[in-house]
């Protein structure tokens, strides 16, 4: 069976590739990523589980805005030496498909309303335009723009980010759906333990192909709901088998920066972060609260737990713990900073989830290792596409290649 070449910008740790990977149906050309970890992790899962030599160099740590370079090489006392993404593309003879999505945070509605200024001053509400350029350089049949869907309202200069996109890819000979909603989905569907919606915008090149919105209401109609999972797998189902992680009440303990004991298990990064006394006794009250099926604890209620706890007022729910037999939460990459709205259902062991478990709950395959450190871990774990989903999208994808371009 044919496997169709591909490009992933924006790749991250490679949620997206690594999916598109899994089906099959697909193989790596190049990516494209500027942040240092991911890069390294997704060369080294290129590497390891996908036996790519060559990784190293197909994987470009750059800035996309620097498009000249990016297409034709660089070298760079920030980003080294890369060939470029001519050299691959022209050594493969062409691509069939683009993956990728800019990041999210500018047109994410809580972005939104943490940002003084709403987001719109954030150069990262532009980036697709440097996405549109790729694609427009190398003309693949289709391409895979993922993004959060906070960009159906989002309008950094007062036009509405969508009209922005759809204007700049028609403006290639591009074609996406022309009502958008229709390309948001909940990973929760799709055999992912999280509720996490998501856009799933697909474009068709129009001057290779006819009748794009009618294969385009096919795609979202017919082809991708078929990839659909039989039932929603839970948090209890995804992380309930991992050893636990036993927490320490001695103050020794805490005095050395360790409140737990790390399980001795072969699967890697699970091991817990450091809390503290008080944080534990939360973790452990809001935890049996669920347990008990008292479920006292109603935001007002925590909010003056927390009052209580820490001696100071706030305007935020600050703690959730995650419910045992539902999807999770969506996974965000505010991990990195604290795992409050994270807490374990599990009382005796009065913890956040470890970045093991947030990988899970990302449905990341146990052999996937994060090169980096443990905020780093949670930080990109929180910001990438789950590969479960990305899988069954990319077998929707090709599909559509398959039957109609």
């Amino acid at each position: 069976m044919k496997k169709f070449k591909m490009i992933d910008l924006f790749a991250g740790c490679g949620g997206l590739e690594d999916g598109f990977l899994q089906s099959g149906r697909y193989e790596d050309v190049a990516a494209v990523e500027w942040l240092k970890p991911q890069v390294d992790t997704l060369i080294h899962r290129l590497e390891t589980r996908w036996h790519i030599s060559d990784a190293s160099e197909r994987v470009m740590h750059f800035d996309i805005q620097r498009e000249d370079e990016l297409f034709n090489g660089w070298e760079d006392s920030k980003f080294g030496q890369g060939k470029g993404l001519d050299y691959f593309v022209n050594k493969e003879g062409g691509i069939d498909i683009i993956i990728g999505g800019p990041p999210c945070q500018a047109y994410s509605v809580a972005g939104r309303v943490r940002d003084e200024n709403g987001m719109k001053d954030d150069y990262r509400n532009y980036l697709f335009e440097h996405y549109l350029k790729v694609v427009d350089r190398y003309r693949p049949k289709v391409f895979v723009f993922e993004n959060v869907p906070g960009i159906l309202s989002a309008a950094p200069d007062g036009t509405p980010i969508t009209d922005l996109i759809r204007k700049g890819f028609d403006e290639i000979g591009y074609e996406i759906a022309e009502d958008i909603r229709i390309a948001k989905v909940n990973a929760s569907d799709y055999g992912v333990p999280q509720n996490r919606e998501r856009m799933i915008i697909v474009g068709v090149d129009r001057r290779k192909y006819e009748n794009v919105q009618e294969r385009l209401k096919k795609f979202y109609s017919e082809i991708l709901p078929k990839y659909k999972s039989k039932k929603k797998y839970t948090v209890r189902e995804a992380i309930g088998d991992l050893p636990k992680c036993i927490p320490f009440f001695d103050e020794e303990s805490h005095k050395k920066r360790k409140s737990h004991s790390e399980p001795t298990t072969k699967i890697t990064w699970h091991q817990p972060r450091y809390h503290n006394l008080r944080d534990m006794d939360t973790f452990r009250i809001l935890a049996e609260d669920i347990e008990t099926g008292r479920r006292e604890y109603d935001s007002k209620k925590i909010s003056e737990l927390y009052e209580k706890k820490i001696g100071s007022k706030s305007p935020i729910h600050r703690y959730h713990v995650l419910e045992p037999d539902l999807p999770s939460t969506t996974i965000i990459a505010h991990l990195y900073k604290d795992g409050n709205r994270f807490i374990h259902y599990d009382s005796t062991q009065c913890r956040s989830i470890t970045v093991r478990e947030a990988a899970r709950l990302q449905s990341f395959d146990d052999d996937f290792e994060f090169v980096s450190s443990r905020g780093n871990a949670y930080q990109m774990i929180g910001n990438a596409v789950p590969p479960r989903l990305a899988k069954n999208v990319a077998l929707a994808v090709s599909e559509l290649i398959d039957q109609y371009l």
